[in-house]
């Protein structure tokens, strides 16, 4: 199994198109046989969850039987012709799945891997259905939890993506090892007060956490790769 994330930019001129694509890519990927699953994605302004939404920026998240599959699309496909044409700037990080709890859309897009033993870089997918009436719990926290992500030690980058304003929401960060997400996620009190408030108050309705191998990149987004130094 290989999983694709690609988040592209189109000019401002241009983002007509980008919102299309929303609608038009579905049918393709729908009729592609060898992707196993696939989001299309806007992306947050701060590289976590963002009420904000950057118009220019968007993603796709896919499952792959094999790098064959997705060289194939990455090549041939309506839609890699549609990014070439139509936008000016694309990031690719190919992973594979380290571990994954939780489901998305009442699937298990990864599988149930248990990979304990890698100790390099590593790519953390957390993603949720928020319940609407826990909307403004949830996003009285973001701000000051997207703060302590991008300040924490051992932080590479992120992307804020999600499939809904408002409500269905994901963050994607990468990280130099795991111990640095561990220190993020239970160490910081507030953090940590955040998590245990997600189980007290039910904000959410259905959620998933991943854990993936950083396998290979290229392109840029914003004028760099933010991980490239790290994948040898």
């Amino acid at each position: 199994m290989i999983v694709s994330l690609t988040i592209v930019r189109y000019r401002k001129a241009l983002i007509p198109f980008a919102l299309l694509a929303m609608a038009v890519h579905r049918l393709p990927l729908m009729l592609t046989r060898s992707c196993n699953f696939w989001k299309l994605l806007g992306c947050g302004q701060n590289g976590s969850f963002d009420l904000q939404p950057d118009w220019q920026q968007w993603g796709l998240l896919a499952v792959w039987n094999n790098r064959t599959d997705f060289d194939q699309f990455y090549k041939k496909s309506f839609i890699a012709s549609w990014w070439r044409l139509l936008t000016y700037e694309s990031w690719t990080l190919l992973c594979e799945p380290l571990q994954s709890h939780g489901t998305w859309d009442g699937k298990e897009p990864f599988g149930k891997p248990n990979v304990k033993d890698y100790a390099g870089p590593i790519a953390i997918l957390t993603r949720a259905t928020i319940n609407l009436n826990r909307l403004k719990n949830f996003w009285s926290h973001v701000d000051e939890a997207a703060e302590m992500l991008t300040t924490s030690p051992g932080y590479i980058t992120s992307v804020g993506i999600g499939e809904a304003p408002l409500y269905r929401q994901a963050t994607f960060s990468i990280w130099e090892n795991f111990e640095a997400v561990k220190n993020y996620a239970y160490r910081s009190p507030k953090h940590a007060d955040v998590i245990k408030k997600t189980r007290t108050e039910k904000w959410y309705k259905e959620e998933l956490f991943a854990r993936f191998k950083p396998l290979e990149t290229w392109g840029t987004i914003n004028g760099k790769n933010p991980i490239k130094t790290y994948l040898k």
